[in-house]
């Protein structure tokens, strides 16, 4: 596998963009050595490398490409909508009938606001919750990932430099499904929440050993929350788009205040929304005359037609090609595979997988049965060198095929005899370069 492209990239990237990538988890610290530095191009469920290497996708631009890479219809209708330009002093037609689609998902919500990243829209939902509400605390899980770049949620987290400790302290955790947790929260700041953020579904909610359901939880969350006189923010970032079709709220029937969405909703181009009821959402209008104004979002590049367009022709995919039914199919045809050649192979101490069909989580242990980020870099590793592009996770989505399944299973399968080795021997002495970091740590 040619390298001399990548090996020169990495050379040079770092002193050009703090990081190395403008998104931490693409960044080199979360890859082994012998990952691509950069990509070339995409198609369908592949992509190639600055030196021609080819390798399938697992992770699909980190969830956000839910149909393929350069997928023909939606670069169709955006070459179509490039002709008549892309960003005007006023806003195009365009907004009004992305407007109208979204919301015709969402019968819950009467307004939405566009954006062009994920952490704007969840920092815009908190600014309402706070307006609406008149009150400072923000609440979420304490186990979620992530939320947003902006200081209310690092600053909650270990990678806090630079934030006050007078913003942190206005951000309050619970545990994730766990009602009693979040009504403990309510007492200890009576009157002083504003809003409550939380991811509906996880992978590992697929394997959850709660007492009450997903969809009991939520219901019942949101009942708490507003009981409380706070706002419930639901984030389908991740799960919308994937779990169902718009997303969680549908599957569930839940009714938040606010929603975010992001990632597959306009298959990899940078369209966000922030949709809600209108007296939360009014608050960032113009037309309460005499009224104090939120400045909610206010982006030069909110209303870009090409991103737009790239979501209606999303929407009209999924709703034309039953997309929801093949990410689902697709997964679990995965999962049931890799489940049997890992019993095959008697590793089942050794290799857990989620039982989630629209995001597959692999976790890897060592010989004493805990979770090993080290045993997971020499298995990244080796997929790598079968041509698959794999960080632990297996995005399905409507360009993934059998023949794809396949190529996964076969690269896997050789990954795993070399993985077998070094289960009692260790890794440290066969692993080539550094282990993965996590993202969210105090020191590099």
């Amino acid at each position: 596998m040619k390298r001399d492209q990548s090996n020169q990239y990495r050379k040079t990237i770092h002193q050009l963009i703090p990081g190395g990538a403008h998104t931490y988890s693409k960044g080199d610290d979360q890859f082994p050595e012998n990952a691509p530095a950069a990509i070339s191009h995409g198609k369908g469920a592949y992509v190639w490398d600055v030196d021609g290497n080819k390798f399938l996708d697992c992770s699909m631009g980190l969830t956000s490409v839910s149909l393929g890479h350069a997928y023909t219809p939606v670069l169709d209708a955006i070459k179509e909508e490039l002709d008549k330009g892309v960003n005007f002093q006023r806003p195009s037609y365009i907004e009004k009938e992305m407007a109208e689609t979204f919301l015709s998902l969402i019968p819950q919500h009467d307004r939405i606001k566009f954006s062009k990243n994920g952490s704007t829209a969840t920092t815009a939902a908190v600014k309402l919750a706070r307006a609406h509400t008149g009150r400072k605390l923000v609440a979420f899980p304490a186990d979620h990932p992530f939320y947003s770049y902006d200081d209310w949620f690092i600053g909650k987290t270990d990678c806090n430099k630079g934030v006050p400790e007078e913003i942190s302290d206005l951000t309050v955790t619970f545990q994730s499904c766990n009602i009693d947790s979040l009504k403990a929260l309510f007492d200890q700041y009576p009157n002083q929440i504003a809003a409550v953020i939380t991811e509906p579904e996880k992978p590992h909610c697929s394997n959850c050993s709660c007492s009450i359901s997903s969809q009991e939880y939520l219901h019942q969350a949101i009942e708490v929350t507003q009981k409380n006189g706070a706002v419930f923010i639901l984030d389908e970032m991740v799960s919308g788009f994937k779990v169902d079709f718009p997303g969680a709220i549908s599957k569930y029937g839940l009714t938040p205040d606010l929603a975010t969405w992001g990632k597959g909703i306009a298959n990899g181009f940078s369209f966000c929304a922030l949709t809600g009821k209108k007296d939360i959402m009014d608050l960032g209008g113009i037309l309460a005359e005499g009224e104090e104004k939120v400045f909610l979002i206010s982006s030069t590049h909110g209303g870009e037609t090409n991103a737009i367009r790239a979501g209606i022709k999303t929407i009209e995919e999924f709703k034309s090609k039953n997309v929801i039914g093949h990410i689902h199919t697709t997964g679990n045809e995965l999962i049931q595979k890799v489940k049997a050649l890992i019993a095959a192979n008697q590793v089942e101490a050794f290799i857990d997988v989620m039982p989630c069909p629209w995001m597959v989580v692999f976790i890897f242990k060592n010989k004493e049965g805990n979770i090993c980020n080290g045993h997971r870099t020499y298995f990244m590793q080796k997929m790598i060198e079968n041509n698959v592009l794999f960080q632990g996770i297996f995005i399905p989505c409507l360009s993934h095929e059998i023949k794809e399944i396949d190529e996964f299973m076969a690269a896997f399968e050789l990954s795993l005899l070399d993985y077998s080795v070094i289960l009692y021997d260790g890794y440290e002495n066969t692993l080539k370069g550094k282990q993965t970091k996590a993202v969210f740590r105090k020191y590099n």
